[in-house]
């Protein structure tokens, strides 16, 4: 993590003398009432009753409290942001959504930070007077795409750094997802397609490539933030975690009051990279080890080993042994350390939820090692009575989309055929419950949508391949990249479905495989 607190940029100046305050009047119980028992799932109620109160949709709500937070509120306690609960509602000179939210609901800071319903309201309240500055009327706000340039505004950042914070929670929306909270309450978003409206937010989609790792993105640190040049050979790669989320330490980075940076930043969700300081410059990240070494920032908490995905340890190790090959260095402890293991520091990151044995294994292991449960040379007809590898890869499929398919046994029972009935119904498909090849293809490629072509790599690359293989009934191999093979496959699946034929996948590639063409 950094060295000083991080935040998001530039809040406007003036809108506490914009805010309608409305006053909430309290009620109490008599003194001689017996407390009324817990709510089950409060958390769900929570969001249903902020959605409800003031017309945000539920699931965006969801979207941005995990994304936030993993609906972690921390018992009140801080982030580097000085940001709170589970909607991460924050407190410091450039970002005022704690005392926003305080005025738009009544509720008092303090309740605010440590209740987690009045901390999930407070963040209904604040998204909701960011769509009424924007002028989104009633229909409009039922449509969850028009709430785009919403969430890019409640990140108070602002140009790139916005766009990747609203494109992440409208990640969370396209994939679905299946949240625990600490206490065992399950959250559930269910998946969709999106096209979310982005003319308020024109940074996103322009995302500019990596100069010294083309797998990831480019978005530079303010040149206030890092020494040019280096005084020292690059010998060692630093693990931190960020204590907030990706899009908010970019943004941290952009600002040049923070005096810190690291040179990449790493998404939870996907293991998306963002580098923000190149290589040969010197990110100050850990003191000492500053001049000698490599940051590399991982999203999330270090209490909370949620943020620790495997997509996460993957893109991460992979950047390290494409570190460790470029610059020479060495594959072990002694040369790829936490930000604690660096002398002079006096931060805990990553923590004892940081898998190293794992994450070693995957730096210093080659391609293919292990299996993902989801690939297969051919994807056969599932349903009720079926049992096996593929159908417990269709529980999996249906259960992080968001579609509650029970524990992924591998027995197609009636929680597996009702749920994907629920995602076939979504993709207009003929909801008989089974699994033929048109929903195969849609759960296969259900998700994000970034544009990929010949060179490309990755996790998004793996997810086409592998619904091209149920798409086109042959072999796509399934290895993340995109190389003559999948260029071939994507040319032959869209000649055979009447799309402009370039292969290369954008938009109308990815809108037929999602709808099971």
């Amino acid at each position: 993590m950094p060295r000083r607190p991080a935040a998001r940029t530039r809040a406007r100046a003036s809108f506490l003398a914009a805010l309608t305050v409305t006053a909430l009047v309290a009620t109490g119980h008599p003194a001689t009432a017996a407390p009324a028992p817990p709510a089950a799932d409060p958390l769900n109620n929570a969001f249903d009753r902020a959605a409800r109160e003031y017309g945000v949709p539920r699931d965006l709500l969801a979207a941005v409290g995990y994304g936030e937070s993993r609906l972690d509120g921390h018992a009140g306690l801080p982030s580097q942001a000085n940001g709170y609960g589970v909607m991460h509602l924050a407190s410091n000179p450039e970002n005022r959504s704690l005392e926003k939210a305080s005025a738009l609901t009544g509720e008092s800071a303090d309740r605010l930070r440590r209740d987690n319903a009045a901390n999930i309201l407070g963040g209904a309240a604040v998204l909701r007077d960011h769509a009424d500055r924007l002028g989104l009327d009633r229909a409009e706000r039922s449509d969850v795409n028009a709430w785009y340039p919403a969430v890019a505004r409640y990140s108070e950042a602002e140009g790139t750094a916005a766009a990747l914070y609203a494109d992440t929670v409208f990640s969370f929306l396209a994939e679905g997802l299946t949240a625990t909270a600490p206490s065992g309450e399950k959250v559930r978003v269910p998946s969709r397609p999106v096209a979310p409206d982005k003319d308020e937010v024109p940074a996103a989609g322009v995302y500019a490539q990596s100069p010294d790792y083309p797998s990831a993105l480019w978005v530079p640190a303010s040149s206030q933030n890092y020494a040019t040049g280096r005084t020292a050979t690059i010998n060692k790669v630093v693990v931190h975690v960020t204590q907030g989320s990706y899009a908010g330490s970019i943004s941290w980075f952009q600002n040049p009051a923070s005096q810190v940076s690291a040179h990449y930043v790493i998404r939870s969700s996907d293991g998306e990279i963002t580098q923000t300081v190149r290589d040969s410059n010197t990110a100050w990240h850990a003191r000492s080890a500053n001049s000698s070494s490599i940051g590399l920032e991982h999203e999330g908490y270090v209490d909370n080993p949620a943020w620790f995905t495997d997509a996460m340890y993957r893109s991460s190790a992979a950047l390290t042994a494409h570190l460790s090959a470029r610059y020479d260095i060495p594959r072990n402890r002694t040369h790829i350390v936490g930000h604690s293991e660096v002398p002079g520091n006096d931060h805990t990151d990553p923590g004892v939820h940081w898998d190293w044995n794992r994450y070693m294994q995957l730096v210093g292991g080659g391609p293919g090692t292990g299996g993902d449960s989801l690939t297969f040379p051919s994807y056969a007809l599932q349903q009720s009575g079926s049992s096996g590898p593929q159908v417990k890869a269709v529980q999996q499929l249906l259960n992080a989309q968001g579609y509650a398919a029970g524990t992924a046994d591998g027995l197609f029972g009636p929680a597996t055929k009702t749920a994907a009935q629920a995602f076939q119904r979504a993709r207009s498909l003929t909801a008989d419950g089974a699994v033929g090849p048109k929903t195969w293809t849609a759960l296969l490629s259900a998700g994000t949508t970034p544009a990929l072509a010949r060179g490309g790599s990755g996790d998004a690359v793996k997810r086409l391949q592998r619904s091209l293989t149920a798409a086109l009934g042959t072999t796509v191999s399934v290895d993340g990249s995109f190389g003559p093979t999948t260029e071939t496959a994507v040319r032959t699946y869209q000649s055979s479905r009447g799309l402009s034929v370039d292969g290369k996948v954008g938009p109308a590639t990815w809108g037929a495989l999602q709808a099971g063409r």
